[in-house]
């Protein structure tokens, strides 16, 4: 397939630059996933659509303050790093605004003082290893002085850190959130567990290679980029109690997907696991465990839109999209969900 089968257009005034209150308010388009007809919701009612043996699984990462702005110590200027993956206690791999202000060898200031950096490589991709120095424990640091790392289309200013972080939100690692999980309270959480519905919780660290955009044409060409996952043996006996008793393994998410599809497709059957994936899912790929899907609207031509296709059929997916726009949901970080059965 191509690249340009999965462009749909969408009026700029629909990217939402804001969370809604309260997060389960958000409009939920609900998709069959046989039929691919569609029906129009608002996120609190998902509980009617699940059954008491279901189980709904949750990506629990936490999203890292990432972004910093700083000073070069030596000229003054400001140069803004963005963490990507902690290589020691104190070296990262980071992402550096402007570059040309940040070559090896050049030392740099955050927060008045109080954390230091220096370069000491630039990799072939324009990334760069910064060794830092501080006093204290460095992710608290980094929580007082960092903000949230907010993806492009995103340009208001996020008033309050934690609405860019799920409910659940516990394991420290992430560049970006996994934002199908933004409109659960726990409130509704609740409502679920004493549905029947049992819940489990997953951990895959969203790199910032979630917002690169799909460059070649075809896309059987393009390389995913690889991020950290963890499943405990708590979740991998809940999702094999659940389908030996014919209930549904619903995914929050395309990170929750990508994480059982990879261990399901690594071992044949859900396991504790741990490790690193660059699974790819597009129209073509046979979904091994998940029987549902909660997502949010993604950009046209991105590998979430792929993914979403691969799980509710291309056709089903774009009319879906289609129909989204023209009833005025509001896309992307902060916009509406949809959920597929």
């Amino acid at each position: 397939m191509k690249k340009s089968d999965f462009f749909y257009f969408l009026p700029e005034e629909l990217i939402a630059q804001h969370p809604i209150e309260p997060r389960d308010s958000s409009r939920l388009l609900h998709m069959n996933k046989r039929s691919g007809e569609v029906e129009h919701l608002v996120f609190s009612n998902i509980i009617d659509l699940f059954n008491e043996n279901d189980c709904l699984i949750l990506n629990n990462t936490k999203v890292m303050p990432a972004r910093m702005y700083g000073v070069r110590t030596d000229t003054g200027a400001v140069v803004e790093f963005l963490l990507l993956n902690q290589i020691s206690a104190d070296t990262w791999e980071v992402i550096t605004g402007p570059g040309k202000k940040a070559k090896t060898g050049h030392k740099f200031s955050f927060g008045e003082g109080i954390l230091f950096a220096e370069i000491i490589e630039v990799l072939d991709n324009g990334n760069r290893i910064a060794k830092f120095t501080f006093d204290g424990v460095f992710f608290e640091i980094i929580d007082k002085i960092g903000q949230m790392p907010l993806p492009h289309y995103i340009t208001e200013e996020l008033q309050d850190k934690d609405r860019y972080q799920t409910v659940y939100a516990d394991k420290l690692g992430s560049a970006a959130a996994p934002t199908a999980g933004l409109h659960f309270t726990n409130e509704l959480l609740e409502k679920l567990r004493q549905k029947g519905v049992k819940i489990g919780f997953v951990t895959l660290h969203v790199g910032i290679g979630t917002f690169r955009p799909v460059k070649t044409e075809s896309i059987e060409e393009h390389k995913m980029h690889s991020e950290h996952y963890y499943l405990s043996q708590e979740t991998a006996d809940l999702i094999n109690q659940t389908k030996e008793k014919g209930g549904r393994v619903i995914s929050v998410g395309t990170t929750s997907t990508r994480t059982i599809e990879t261990i399901a497709s690594r071992h044949g059957k859900i396991i504790e696991d741990s490790g690193s994936t660059d699974i790819f899912i597009y129209p073509g790929y046979k979904f091994q465990c998940i029987d549902g899907l909660i997502t949010n609207f993604h950009l046209p031509e991105s590998t979430l839109i792929m993914l979403v296709s691969a799980f509710a059929g291309y056709e089903n997916t774009m009319n879906a999209y289609k129909t989204a726009v023209e009833e005025k949901y509001r896309f992307f970080s902060f916009g509406d969900a949809m959920v597929i059965l």
